[in-house]
């Protein structure tokens, strides 16, 4: 007999969650006649939350190429949204910040997301809001303590 694995384990459901929220998201952007891309709008979103971030730590929070996140780049510049800058720590290095004409379309992104959120967390109420969020982080921080102990490192989370 196969070998059968569960399919609601933390890690099988936050994949699906993750996919079925950024297939939810392309959809509600595509819909909303903002004139961006959802990958336009998800690299507007992560500039606009790390300004002054470089491109290439955007496309790794992004989990994209570089190359991809630069033709997203290149169409928000082209409309005025953001603005590359020299890091004045690396010649090489630009860094990306959203201009003021980005205020009126990160407030809409906001907007739209704002919604989906409300459907995709219908059945909660504002406390296990809360706890989901609180936890997702607590994943998320114990995800980066893994990333910087290495995959070979076998040191405890905790330490």
């Amino acid at each position: 007999m196969p070998v059968r694995l569960e399919t609601d384990t933390i890690g099988m459901l936050l994949t699906d969650v993750s996919r079925l929220l950024r297939g939810a998201f392309d959809r509600r952007i595509s819909a909303s006649g903002l004139g961006v891309t959802p990958g336009e709008a998800r690299a507007l979103i992560q500039v606009a939350a790390t300004e002054g971030i470089k491109q290439a730590d955007i496309a790794v929070k992004m989990g994209i190429e570089p190359m991809t996140l630069s033709t997203y780049l290149d169409r928000l510049e082209g409309l005025g949204l953001v603005e590359r800058i020299a890091d004045p720590g690396d010649r090489r290095a630009k860094n990306v910040i959203v201009t003021g004409k980005a205020d009126t379309l990160l407030l809409e992104i906001r907007r739209e997301v704002r919604a989906l959120m409300d459907q995709v967390t219908l059945g909660l109420d504002a406390e296990g809001r809360e706890a989901l969020r609180a936890s997702l982080k607590g994943l998320r921080d114990n995800l980066h303590q893994l990333d910087r102990c290495g995959s070979s490192d076998k040191k405890s989370i905790a330490e």
